[in-house]
C-alpha cells in the first residue's frame, strides 16, 4: 500500500551509512504512517540501532533522504527534535537525581513551564506506577523502574513520534507489563511508535504495521496483515522466520541424548 508523503511520520529514502569499510545500511527504505505502532524487526547487526540512530540525527547518513512528521531531518534537526522522543536501548540516567527531579529536568530542557512539568510529572510517574519511587535517588531503581523513567522522560514534552529501541530488554514481567499498556495507552492517543525488540511475541500483540530487515535492507514492510498474506503464513513469527530463514539450530539433534521422548516422559539413556 503506498502513502502519499504527508501521510507518512517517517520517509527514508535509501538509506547508506557506512563505519570505515563496515556497509551499516545498504539503500535501506523505511515509510511508517502517521499513527502506526511500527515493530521493527530483525536479527543482531541488521541495522536497526543504526538506522535509529541516524533517524533521530545520532549520526547523519553517507547517502539518502529522511522526512519526519513532513520535515528534511537534515535541514530542520532541532525542530524535529522538540517533536520526537528516544528511549535508548542502553540508558544514560543522571543516578544522582531523583525520579521525579529527573523529569523536571528533561521538561525544563523542552522548555516546559515549572507549574506545567510538575503537573506532566505526576501523571507520568502515575502512569508508570513510580510514584512511590519518586523521590528517591535513580541510582536506587531497578533496571525495569530505569526503564519505564526513560520512558516517562520520553514522554513529558508530549512527543508525536516516538523511537523504543529494546524497551523490553531484560526487565522483569510486571515491568514489561506497565511498559506493554502505556504503548498501548500511546497507540490509542494517535502517537506513532516504532519499535524494536526480539521478542515477537510482543510485536504480534502490540503492533499495527512491521518491517523486517537484515543486512541493512528492508526485506519487506507494510500492516501486520499484509505482511502475513504477502508471505502465506498466519502469524509474524511465521513472517521473520520466512523472510529471515530458519536457523539450523531450530531443527537441532543432541546424539548422546538418544532419542526424542514424548512431552512429559524421562529420557531413557543407555547404560555406560
Amino acid at each position: 500500500m503506498s502513502h502519499s508523503p504527508s501521510d507518512l511520520a517517517v520517509d527514508a529514502r535509501g538509506l547508506i551509512k557506512r563505519f570505515g569499510t563496515f556497509t551499516a545500511l545498504n539503500g535501506l527504505d523505511l515509510q511508517i504512517p502517521r499513527g502506526a505502532f511500527y515493530a521493527y524487526l530483525g536479527p543482531n547487526g541488521a541495522g536497526k540501532s543504526t538506522s535509529i540512530a541516524i533517524l533521530t540525527s545520532v549520526y547523519g547518513p553517507d547517502a539518502g533522504s529522511i522526512q519526519l512528521l513532513g520535515m528534511d531531518a537534515v535541514k530542520q534537526p532541532l525542530e524535529i527534535k522538540r517533536r520526537i522522543g528516544m528511549v535508548p536501548e542502553e540508558l544514560s540516567l543522571f543516578e544522582r537525581l531523583t525520579g521525579r527531579q529527573y523529569l523536571t529536568f528533561c521538561g525544563r530542557m523542552y522548555g516546559l513551564s515549572g507549574e506545567e512539568v510538575a503537573a506532566r510529572a505526576v501523571e507520568l510517574l502515575e502512569l508508570t506506577e513510580l510514584t512511590y519511587k519518586a523521590g528517591a535517588l535513580v541510582a536506587e531503581y531497578s533496571k525495569g523502574m530505569r526503564r519505564r523513567l526513560a520512558i516517562a522522560a520520553a514522554l513529558i514534552h508530549a512527543p508525536e513520534l516516538i523511537f523504543l529501541d529494546e524497551p523490553f530488554e531484560g526487565i522483569d514481567v510486571l515491568a514489561a507489563g506497565v511498559i506493554r499498556e502505556l504503548l498501548r495507552e500511546l497507540s490509542r492517543r494517535g502517537v506513532t511508535l516504532l519499535l524494536t525488540t526480539h521478542v515477537l511475541e510482543i510485536a504480534e500483540r502490540l503492533a499495527t504495521h512491521a518491517g523486517i530487515l537484515r543486512d541493512g535492507r528492508m526485506l519487506d514492510q507494510g500492516t501486520v496483515q499484509e505482511l502475513k498474506s504477502r508471505n502465506g503464513v498466519g502469524s509474524l513469527e511465521s513472517v521473520f522466520e520466512k523472510l529471515i530463514s530458519v536457523p539450523a539450530a531450530r531443527n537441532a539433534r543432541l546424539s548422546f541424548y538418544g532419542e526424542a521422548a514424548a512431552p512429559g516422559v524421562p529420557l531413557r539413556r543407555e547404560p555406560a
